[in-house]
Parts: structure tokens; sequence; C-alpha cells
């Protein structure tokens, strides 16, 4: 996410940060590489100008330049600056009071927009409770409704949709009454789209919004695009107007130009960004997170979160007890693995690890294949040898490598690995601190 830029960012930044004393000249030489690498992220040029120039100023500083560490301190005006680029502090949609919540979604062909309505919709039901309903409104692009229904199944919503044979308006109109009638929660309305911005466009797009008087008007742009998603947002905001923006896309290639510029145009704050391809991948967005995300800094909250959502009370309880009473087996070993798995992949969470990222990261050797390696191991074993590693003998050791296709070495790798994890447990539950080179051979 944003990789390209979060390296040149930080390696514009690597200077700074060693040295125990600044000058003007280094913070020059610091923005210099700070506005190339902007630019290149086809960050919008004003933006960048008026970005680079507050940095300056606030670096140039007494607080700064007589700290007892300025490098940092610079670091730090940077990751501020950049949260207030991307609109502070993080918002959410405005809910309806004993009504469907009404959300209108509109963008470009090829923005990912029906896709987002699933992941909205999903993210409403599973992190607010909410019973969600889908108005399938876009009657022009073949096999538009039929992808929104699948999507809406997956995602655990109603779509409401009439073929495409009646005009969108009415139909937005239409499935507003079904979700009264049904008593939904949320309507998520899924507009057309065009290959670019024109008059019928957003005509269409104004009758559907007068006719249902939506709470929120969501713009979904590709964040792919750069900065012709911000040429976009800023169309919109001038003929339609809208509320706020999900970035789609935003795990692919993305320069980052649109995450940087859209809000400092539009004035319109980024609301939630997809991150993959799966109904899970979608998050608010939160420009402090993601501005410490992109310099390098980690990303605890949203790591703590995300391991929330995955880890039951009672569950926690349970493996603390085990590990208390060093009753840890294979089989607690892939549940707990199963459960990292659906929190993302492994890059990303390192990534969230704060000092854990850039040049650092680069020289792990990170392959998430290697979770099904060590899966299909694990359930090579007979319930007594996953309970019990201490059975694990040389025959034992072949007969599972030939059942999991693996190499008796590996299989040697993974109980000398998890011998050593149980060592450092052991040490934990009697409060004492493994060492640096116990904790490296556990992984």
């Amino acid at each position: 996410m944003l990789d390209t830029l979060s390296d040149r960012l930080q390696s514009a930044l690597a200077d700074v940060r060693s040295r125990g004393s600044l000058t003007e000249e280094d913070v020059t030489k610091a923005m210099r590489a700070i506005r190339l690498a902007l630019l290149e992220a086809d960050v919008n040029f004003q933006v960048v100008k008026r970005f680079t120039a507050a940095v300056r100023e606030r670096a140039l500083g007494q607080q700064v330049l007589d700290s007892l560490n300025p490098g940092q301190q610079v670091v730090k005006v940077v990751s501020e600056e950049l949260t207030t680029l991307m609109g502070g502090a993080g918002r959410d949609l405005v809910f309806a009071k004993g009504s469907p919540t009404v959300i209108l979604m509109a963008g470009l062909q090829g923005s990912g927009k029906t896709t987002a309505c699933g992941k909205l919709a999903r993210h409403l039901r599973e992190e607010h409770g909410m019973d969600v309903g889908i108005a399938a409104c876009d009657v022009y692009r073949p096999a538009a409704v039929d992808q929104l229904v699948k999507v809406g199944a997956q995602a655990g919503a109603t779509v409401y949709e009439q073929g495409t044979g009646r005009d969108p308006v009415d139909i937005a109109e239409w499935a507003l009454g079904q979700a009264k009638a049904d008593r939904r929660d949320a309507l998520i309305v899924d507009t057309a789209g065009r290959l670019h911005v024109d008059d019928e466009l957003m005509g269409e797009l104004a009758r559907v919004k007068k006719r249902t008087k939506p709470h929120n008007v969501l713009l979904v742009v590709d964040a792919m695009t750069g900065q012709d998603a911000v040429n976009v947002a800023e169309r919109f905001s001038g003929d339609i107007g809208f509320d706020g923006v999900i970035l789609s896309k935003l795990d692919g290639d993305a320069r980052g130009g649109a995450a940087l510029s859209v809000k400092a145009v539009t004035g319109k704050p980024i609301l939630y960004a997809s991150t993959g391809e799966k109904l899970a991948d979608f998050e608010r967005f939160h420009p402090d997170r993601m501005a410490q995300r992109i310099l390098g800094m980690g990303d605890v909250m949203t790591l703590v979160e995300k391991a929330e959502r995955q880890m039951d009370e009672k569950q926690a309880a349970e493996l603390e007890r085990k590990i208390r009473k060093q009753q840890f087996g294979f089989d607690d070993f892939l549940d707990q693995m199963e459960q990292l798995r659906k929190m993302g992949p492994l890059t990303s969470l390192l990534k969230m690890i704060p000092g854990l990222a850039g040049q650092q990261l680069s020289q792990l050797n990170i392959d998430d294949r290697e979770l099904d390696r060590v899966q299909a191991i694990i359930t090579s074993m007979t319930p007594e040898e996953r309970a019990n590693p201490a059975l694990l003998n040389g025959s034992r050791r072949r007969r599972i490598a030939l059942g999991s296709g693996t190499s008796v070495q590996a299989v040697n790798q993974l109980v000398k690995q998890f011998g050593q994890m149980q060592k450092m447990m052991r040490q934990l539950s009697q409060g004492k601190m493994p060492s640096l080179q116990q904790m490296a051979g556990g992984r």
C-alpha cells in the first residue's frame, strides 16, 4: 500500500533521522527530496508546494533545531503535516435515526464501485450490526446487476433489483420503499458509471439523489489512477456534491497522488480504503495511521483492531491458561496460525509493527506459502503427536514428511522452532524476557 511513495519518503528522511544536529542546508536538501518524491507519486503540484513550505517553516523553527533530537522532530513534523494533508482525524458516515440510512455511491466505470458496495455492506453488517440492502441501479453495464447480486450475497446483504429494463431513478425510489418496508438499517444505492464524466451521468445522479435524499453521497475513486482520480473528484464535487471518498485498489501499484491530494483539492475526506480483493479487505481511513505507515512508523492501532476482530475473549483466556500450564501444543499453534492468516498477508501485518518497514522489511524473506507448508506438516501428524511432540522419532518424522509433501529437514526445523517457542512461552509466563537470539530462533 503506497510502497513506492513510502520508500521514497523514508529515503528522503534517512539522512535527517541520523543527524544529531541540523542546519538550514540539511532541511533544504530533505525538502527537495520530499518534493520530488511527492511529485513522482502524482500528487497535485500546488498541494506539494504548500506541503513542503509548511514542513520547511516548522522544521526551521527553534523548537525543532534546538531539540535534543532534531532529526526525529523533523520526521514528526512531516508525519503531522501528512496527517493534516489527508484530512486530520478519521471520520465516519452519518447514520439516520428511525429510517434506513441511505448511501448513494457514485464513480466512473472501472473504479471498483460495485465491489465497494459489497465491501461497505459487509463493513456495516460486521462493524455496526446493521441489516443492509443494496439497490441495483446500474442498468447499462453488461452483467452489472448479476455481479451486484453475487457480491451482495457474499456480503450478507439483500439486493433490490428489477433487471435492466426500468429507469434507474425509478429503481432507486422503489428500492428505498422496499428497504423501509423491510425495516432495513441501511440502503446502499449502486449507480451507473461512465468511462468519463459527462452531462448525462451527472444528470442521472442528480435525479437519483433528489428521489432518494441520501444521508451520505460517497465517491469511489481508483487510487491507481493518481492525479486523474483527483480531477474526477473535483468535477463531481462541483457538479453533484459528495460527502466523502472511498479509495479503491489501494493495494495495487498506487502511487499515492489520490490519497494525498483529494482532501486538499476537494475539501472532502477519505472515509474508507479498499486494501485487497476480498470483501474483508476494507477499512476506515485514518489519516494519522496512514501517515505513520507511509513513514515506516507502523500502525499499532489497526494491528490491534485486526487482532481483536479475530480473537475471542474466551479463546484468549483458554490460550493463556494453556501457556501457563505448559499445555500449548501443535493444535493450538495451528489455531493461532489460522487466526493470523485471517488478519491479512504477513507482509501487510509486519508493516504495521513500528520500525519494521522499508529496508528492514525488504531484508526479510517472507513467503505466505510457508504457512501452507507448516499447516501441511502439522495436519499430517496424529492427534497424539500434535499434543506431545516428544513422540516424534525418526520414523514418525519420515512418515509426516511423506504425507505433507515436504522433507524430513523441514519437519525437523518446525519441531525445533516449536520447541524454542514453547521455551519462550514458559519464560514469559514466569515473567522473564527472552533474548533476541531466542526470539529469532523461534520465529
